[in-house]
């Protein structure tokens, strides 16, 4: 949480009560038993007091179309909801609701006397520990954000179903009001990009309804946090801790996972972090307990992430007609609206394989290249460790046993692999296999999944010095591969076959090999 300029209290029309008197109360250090100021933080809905090591968040008497706290009992209500919604993501920061009793001496927090406001007590954490921070100083790195992805997983896997059709139409109605809005707000928005992004997010829900009532009727529908973005994540104990979920709207928080994942997805990419987003994307796949049906749900992202972008567009121009009447800076409000436009741009998928002997350096290339692939959030990265792992039904860094490399079981492994990428590719999204391939039938193999769909294929081969490749795999840590220096003696004695694909040398500068594949898959990749 971050300070910011006091906001003037609603006006009476809007059907509000003077809390003035709460507000100085809580805002006074000797209420709270301290010597340093409190910090006072005001939203439009709500007015947060950081005293101490607590926080005090006190819902604002206001009543809008979408909201309703004009009275005691139910800012009561809000704040309670609040607490229950929000435990399940930080049960260490959310306390519960507190009573501001008036007694014979004056207010009180959580006294005996009667409640004249409510306000949902919090544990305090390090403001500069939120995400948005962290991303700021540079400091979001990738186990951070995988440690992220397992968050959100296990809170994804035990939450509560939802009814599917509802949320479809509810969506329908999302968009319908955001393309109103932004229309409206055309001294921030030019009426022909408007009109433009209109009908292509108008003709893609369109299309998608199918999939999202089909989406609705597998239980992908549940009740979310409703509001996943950086700001909204801290680092509790330096675990990525979710808070201030959404508890006023139900029908916000009751949505398919693939949008809110969404939010999260289109903050990293406007914020210059497209590796980031794109690891959330792929750790998000190769946790999830359906991969096949979240694959064929990647046909959702543009549309997601792109509402989410005009929505948050929207909120800016509105915010600055409010508050400022529309004569400051809309530059925000402007490139969340370019970034709303830039996700429903077509991007034509592409299969890309990365093959060679293990400790050639695949996994490594290939995470580098998927954000760069395709659109946004870059490539699906299908990893042949992972599945095989993934069949067996341990973690990514269970050791298995020699049988589960024999013939039979590669050839499983590989199979799945190509369905994955089939369905993948279906769906509108770039994908990058990377796996040995040893044999000239699996290249092949791969090579035919793009040229069923009628789409680009690029085969890249790394090699590396045969000590180079011992050397990598033998200081390998926390790591899904299996690989030994014996393994890469045995796969390097076996005969490959000729090899069609670019061969490219592993061994210079992470860099040099990323820039030299790219330059390969840019030969192949259809002209824009």
């Amino acid at each position: 949480m971050a300070s910011s300029p006091t906001i003037p209290e609603p006006a009476a029309d809007l059907g509000t009560a003077d809390q003035t008197g709460v507000f100085a109360f809580l805002a006074d250090p000797r209420n709270h038993d301290l010597l340093l100021p409190v910090t006072r933080i005001d939203t439009h809905t709500a007015v947060v007091f950081l005293a101490g090591l607590d926080v005090y968040k006190v819902k604002r008497a206001v009543r809008f179309p979408f909201l309703d706290q004009s009275s005691v009992e139910k800012r009561r209500k809000a704040c309670e909801t609040e607490v229950d919604v929000n435990r399940r993501y930080a049960p260490d920061i959310y306390y519960g609701a507190v009573p501001i009793t008036r007694e014979a001496s004056g207010l009180e927090i959580a006294g005996e006397g009667e409640p004249v406001e409510w306000a949902v007590h919090m544990r305090r954490f390090d403001e500069t520990r939120t995400l948005d921070h962290v991303a700021e100083r540079g400091e979001l790195g990738m186990p951070l954000v995988m440690r992220l992805v397992e968050t959100l997983l296990a809170t994804y896997r035990d939450a509560e179903v939802r009814n599917g059709a509802a949320a479809t139409r509810a969506l329908k109605g999302v968009v319908e009001e955001t393309l109103k809005e932004l229309a409206d707000a055309d001294r921030f928005f030019p009426k022909d990009d408007t009109a433009e992004l209109a009908a292509a997010m108008t003709a893609a829900f369109r299309q998608l309804e199918p999939l999202l009532l089909d989406r609705g009727r597998e239980g992908c529908v549940r009740r979310c946090h409703g509001d996943l973005h950086l700001r909204n994540i801290t680092l509790l104990n330096g675990v990525p801790t979710p808070f201030d979920a959404i508890e006023f709207d139900e029908s916000i928080a009751t949505i398919d996972i693939l949008y809110d994942l969404a939010f999260l997805l289109m903050d990293l990419w406007e914020k210059g972090l497209p590796a980031q987003a794109n690891t959330v994307l792929n750790r998000y796949l190769w946790g999830s307990p359906d991969r096949g049906h979240e694959l064929e749900g990647l046909a959702t992202l543009p549309l997601f992430m792109s509402l989410r972008a005009a929505v948050r567009a929207k909120v800016e121009a509105l915010r600055l007609l409010e508050v400022a009447g529309g004569g400051a800076d809309a530059a925000e409000a402007r490139r969340y609206f370019a970034f709303a436009r830039a996700f429903m741009a077509v991007a034509p998928p592409q299969l890309v394989a990365v093959g060679g002997l293990s400790g050639a350096g695949k996994s490594t290339i290939a995470a580098h290249v998927a954000p760069r692939i395709g659109r946004a959030p870059g490539a699906v990265h299908l990893r042949s460790d992972i599945e095989r792992k993934r069949q067996f039904g341990v973690s990514e860094h269970s050791r298995l046993p020699e049988e589960a490399y024999a013939r039979p079981m590669t050839e499983r492994v590989f199979a799945a692999l190509r369905e994955q990428a089939s369905t993948a590719l279906a769906a509108g999204q770039s994908v990058i296999v990377d796996a040995v391939h040893l044999r000239h039938e699996e290249r092949e193999a791969i090579a035919a999944v793009a040229a069923t769909l009628g789409l680009p294929f690029t085969g890249v081969w790394l090699e590396a010095p045969f000590d180079t490749a011992v050397e990598r795999v033998s200081t390998r840590r926390d790591d899904a591969s299996d690989a030994t220096a014996l393994i890469v003696a045995r796969q390097a004695a076996q005969p490959t076959g000729p090899i069609d694909w670019g061969r490219i040398d592993s061994s210079g500068s992470l860099d040099a090999v990323v820039s030299a594949v790219l330059a390969k898959i840019d030969d192949g990749a259809p002209e824009r």
